[in-house]
């Protein structure tokens, strides 16, 4: 469908009116031109029923490489190859006549498409219904928000029947129904088309991309699985933030004292072995102090585990049940306002839910010394989840909740599995304590 290769761009950065005034006049080259160089050497390709993200910080060159791709702007070196009809939403108001109503904006950006005119008449009315702009269609686009913009924007390359759907940042305005709209759309589009997306929500990217491309001023410093790609980013952006370089637990935990991570290990299936087949059984692989974790190093995360009711450590859980997550830190400085956090994640990335020690006791800040071991428990019901593999992150951090400091994050500190699940619909089911109906008269 797609193929880039070695896309290289430079921009002219021209020399201001009077300079090329004096510079004609006196015959001379005074003020030269210089250039600076937003795209380098990128290579990658985009098949056919594939969604590939792309991520970086602004000022990384994602724009360029998309105009890049839908022609409107051309490579300095290199070549691009693509196949079919490509629509595109890079930017509010892209291919609108500000002094056009919704309407005849929607036969103009349409037919730049490639639609006929009698294609465009039998699409008008599903494009309109789809935007839910409602009566503002025969309003000049001049008077819209932000929000109503990207409603018609998307509505139009939604039914344009393209090939390639290129996107740029456009979910991040307006309002969530019509984001989430838009999201169940590009779902369905997957089993036909492909898609390149450009997102900062990392949360996006895993949960519809199956590849991402990482660009870091102007260069490709990253390609490959969606989920590995984002955490990656993930990292580097803290690294940037605190000025710290990756941190492997590893190095650290020959100082952590007296602390055993040897628990009696049960298995309470027993109990309940003869209960529904719809029980929702959850295994717990054992935490991995060896793992790969990254943080200023402050603190280390010695062990990360689930116990049961009776406060044994347990390698299986039941969906709907009451259970005890505990995280164990050591820290390696004295840390004031230390914070304690987790996130379930599914095998998409896609955050499920989770908490902070922040959350409870945001007016005593949590201390702690050097040399000692801390135990903080997240005693909750857990979910039903539906079939599949599962990770929970954990991070401890010091600061306050919008603002801190990340000493020690681990991706993938417990890896559990589901089997057997009622759970069909959604990302995962709540417990619900009773279920009845009654008559009201």
């Amino acid at each position: 469908m797609l193929s880039a290769i070695s896309l290289s761009k430079q921009f002219s950065q021209s020399q201001k009116p009077h300079e090329r005034l004096l510079s004609v006049l006196t015959n001379s080259n005074s003020f030269p031109e210089s250039s600076y160089t937003a795209l380098t050497n990128i290579t990658f390709s985009l098949e056919k029923g594939e969604t590939v993200g792309i991520i970086g910080r602004n000022g990384a060159g994602k724009s360029t490489l998309l105009q890049i791709i839908c022609g409107t702007l051309s490579p300095s070196s290199g070549s691009i190859s693509v196949e079919g009809r490509v629509a595109a939403l890079l930017e509010l108001g892209a291919g609108f006549n500000p002094e056009f109503t919704g309407r005849e904006n929607i036969y103009l950006n349409a037919a730049i498409y490639g639609l006929t005119r009698s294609e465009i008449d039998e699409k008008l009315d599903a494009i309109i219904e789809f935007s839910g702009i409602g009566d503002f269609v025969d309003q000049p686009v001049q008077h819209y928000s932000s929000g109503m913009f990207v409603r018609l924007a998307f509505s139009v390359i939604a039914h344009v029947d393209a090939d390639i759907l290129i996107i740029d940042e456009a979910l991040a305005v307006g309002d969530a129904l019509f984001a989430q709209k838009c999201i169940r759309f590009l779902e369905e589009f997957k089993k036909k088309g492909s898609i390149l997306f450009v997102s900062h929500d990392s949360g996006a990217i895993t949960r519809l991309c199956d590849r991402a491309i990482w660009l870091e001023k102007g260069h490709m410093r990253m390609i490959g699985d969606a989920s590995e790609v984002s955490e990656a980013y993930l990292e580097y952006l803290y690294s940037q933030q605190q000025d710290v370089e990756q941190v492997s637990p590893a190095k650290k935990l020959e100082t952590r004292g007296e602390y055993s991570a040897e628990h009696s290990w049960v298995d309470a299936r027993d109990e309940l072995f003869q209960q529904s087949t719809l029980r929702n059984d959850i295994d717990i692989l054992r935490f991995d102090e060896n793992g790969k974790a990254f943080g200023s190093g402050a603190a280390t995360i010695a062990d990360v585990l689930f116990r049961n009711t009776a406060g044994q450590a347990v390698s299986w859980v039941v969906g709907g049940s009451q259970v005890c997550l505990e995280v164990v830190v050591h820290p390696e400085t004295d840390i004031d306002n230390l914070i304690v956090g987790f996130l379930v994640k599914n095998r998409q990335g896609q955050v499920l839910f989770g908490e902070n020690n922040c959350v409870f006791d945001q007016d005593t800040p949590l201390c702690v010394k050097a040399g000692k071991h801390y135990r903080t428990r997240f005693t909750f019901m857990m979910p039903y989840l539906p079939e599949g593999d599962y990770v929970i992150s954990v991070g401890v951090a010091s600061g306050t909740q919008l603002e801190h400091v990340q000493h020690c994050w681990r991706h993938d500190a417990l890896v559990f599995s589901v089997t057997g699940s009622h759970v069909v619909h959604g990302l995962f089911g709540v417990p619900v304590a009773a279920c009845e109906t009654t008559p009201i008269d």
